[in-house]
């Protein structure tokens, strides 16, 4: 008998979500099939899966150890947190080439379920930086006599939710610098910068409105720039790796001497960008926003306020608040809008009530013709009477002082 061949050997996974991405977050049951299509058939000693997820760190530096001698010394560090097992058919051992409980796959296509729950504690969200990465995927073997195992990996996506609707993560962020440029013994006036943003969270498609202002009183041209920067730490054997990458910029008009530019709101894109990673031992990304300017021939002026990109957005109450709040502050603080020295006075009745809405609210209703005795005039020329003017003096000094005085003498300490 001559044995068939298996035309394809693929794992996959039972969608959660819309768009047929594997996507899943701790606690939730993983489930999906490996797929199996044989031309004729086959004897079979095992299939097992094996689901694993783990961060890793992984960098080497060359380092001098004298005049002609170099050795290079390797960081690497491992964190797991999934390690599942499972068999779907035949048994655990595979050592041995015997024919006896063997599992025979008849020709045609076969799918075997798979299931099991990723663990409650927070895990990692999947990433891919430069010296290190958070991965998770499920891997299948099959087992046969007298051949070599048949894999097929699969990798699946793990979010670890951040959710942007916490006091912390909704509360503005703000700061202000100055510098003062020099150049031998001549001293320039300074540069100053004051910015600020509505909040610390927001997730990737939002945009941020930056509101700042920038005075230049120096001698040179200058110009006031915003960016977004992704920094990935790698931590291994008590070392640190770090990598800044640029992720959305944008820019102002330049500011000659003595002229100052206000951004009321000016906005920035965040592009789809991994979410923070701040719970995981051994990789950390993170990000801030860098409002900066630009000085010819000089240091810049910078300012960073950090930035936590979360999955789960801003809900509508949350963002009415935090945007009523933070615009008034903003408003008042960057805007340079100043309170009047003097409250204005309020409008006239006659401003408001015209005389034929006066005469119509005082004319009597048809069924209360029969309450015509003294204490209902009184009420309806209470009701309908016209406020005093305004005015900031009391009408009524003398009795005003009176009434103090008398509740002076009622106070039970006196």
């Amino acid at each position: 008998m001559v044995l068939g061949k298996v035309k394809s050997f693929v794992v996959s996974y039972d969608c959660l979500n819309d768009s047929n991405v594997p996507v899943f977050s701790s606690g939730d049951s993983v489930s999906g099939r490996v797929i199996i299509e044989v031309t004729g058939e086959i004897r079979v000693k095992s299939l097992k899966i094996h689901a694993k997820g783990f961060a890793k760190v992984r960098w080497t530096e060359s380092r001098n150890a004298g005049s002609n001698t170099a050795y290079t010394q390797n960081y690497t560090e491992e964190v797991e947190y999934l390690n599942h097992r499972d068999i779907l058919i035949g048994h655990e051992r595979d050592d041995d080439n015997s024919e006896e409980g063997l599992t025979t796959i008849h020709s045609g296509r076969h799918e075997y379920a798979f299931s099991f729950e990723l663990p409650q504690t927070p895990l990692a969200t999947s990433f891919e930086g430069k010296h290190g990465s958070v991965r998770y995927w499920v891997k299948a073997e099959l087992h046969r006599p007298w051949l070599l195992p048949m894999k097929s990996k699969k990798e699946f996506t793990v979010f670890e939710h951040i959710d942007i609707n916490t006091p912390l993560l909704l509360s503005p962020q703000a700061g202000t610098k100055e510098k003062t440029l020099c150049c031998w013994f001549c001293t320039s006036g300074p540069i100053s910068l004051s910015a600020k943003i509505e909040r610390k969270g927001y997730t990737p498609g939002e945009s941020i409105q930056i509101f700042a202002e920038i005075e230049n009183c120096s001698s040179r041209m200058v110009v006031p720039k915003a960016a977004i920067y992704q920094t990935q730490t790698f931590f291994a054997k008590g070392k640190m790796k770090e990598i800044k990458q640029l992720v959305a910029n944008i820019r102002g008009e330049s500011l000659s001497s003595g002229k100052t530019e206000t951004w009321n709101g000016k906005m920035l894109k965040i592009p789809p960008v991994s979410p923070s990673i701040l719970d995981c031992s051994i990789i950390r990304v993170e990000y801030s926003l860098m409002v900066y300017v630009d000085i010819p021939g000089a240091m810049n002026l910078s300012l960073n306020l950090p930035l936590v990109i979360g999955t789960i957005p801003l809900h509508p109450f949350g963002s009415r608040t935090s945007s009523v709040s933070s615009q008034c502050s903003m408003t008042m603080s960057w805007l340079g809008l100043a309170l009047p020295e003097r409250p204005e006075a309020p409008p006239a009745y006659a401003e408001v009530v015209t005389e034929e809405q006066r005469q119509s609210c005082l004319e009597v209703p048809s069924g209360r013709e029969n309450f015509d005795g003294p204490l209902f005039a009184y009420i309806q020329e209470f009701r309908f009477r016209p406020p005093p003017p305004y005015s900031e003096i009391d009408p009524h000094p003398d009795q005003a002082t009176s009434t103090a005085e008398q509740r002076l003498d009622t106070c039970p300490s006196r």
